[in-house]
């Protein structure tokens, strides 16, 4: 699908994102949701799928990187903007610097497995050869409260 990046802002994308959390949790899949924007303005959306794929490797950014690599024929995607609502993984992270997306937003931060600024910061990792630009915080707390409902209805169940 093409966009014209420069009509939305990062918060018009992060409000995409979030849709796709809400797909996940309906699923009754953890709710993140992603959004990747091509340098030319190639939009790919994804969400959480690794219950109902019974793949592990099925995070919203994994699957919205896959898409877009296979949709433009090239493993890389450098010049790329992915959007994600909660702070990436290890896992995820390490796919972005493998992709060379070229800039990281994310919403709400991961205490537990965050690997941007929580946990470990493998996105800034100067070791690595490729480091994104990173944006966090936008929508922080819708992302956040649409995470913390559906962990809050699963104890429940």
């Amino acid at each position: 699908m093409q966009e014209n990046p420069a009509q939305k802002t990062d918060i018009d994308y992060m409000k995409l994102a979030l849709q796709q959390a809400e797909i996940a949790a309906k699923k009754g899949e953890v709710p993140v949701g992603a959004i990747l924007i091509t340098k030319d303005g190639q939009l790919f959306a994804s969400h959480n799928a690794p219950i109902s794929t019974h793949d592990a490797s099925a995070h919203a950014e994994m699957r919205v990187i896959r898409d877009a690599c296979k949709s433009i024929g090239n493993y890389r995607l450098a010049g790329s903007t992915l959007y994600v609502t909660l702070e990436p993984c290890t896992m995820c992270a390490g796919a972005m610097i493998h992709a060379r997306i070229g800039r990281v937003v994310y919403g709400a931060i991961d205490p537990k497995t965050g690997a941007v600024e929580s946990l470990s910061q493998v996105l800034s990792d100067k070791r690595l050869n490729h480091q994104p630009k990173i944006e966090s915080g936008i929508l922080a707390n819708e992302c956040g409260n649409l995470l913390k409902a559906f962990f809050k209805k699963r104890r429940k169940q």
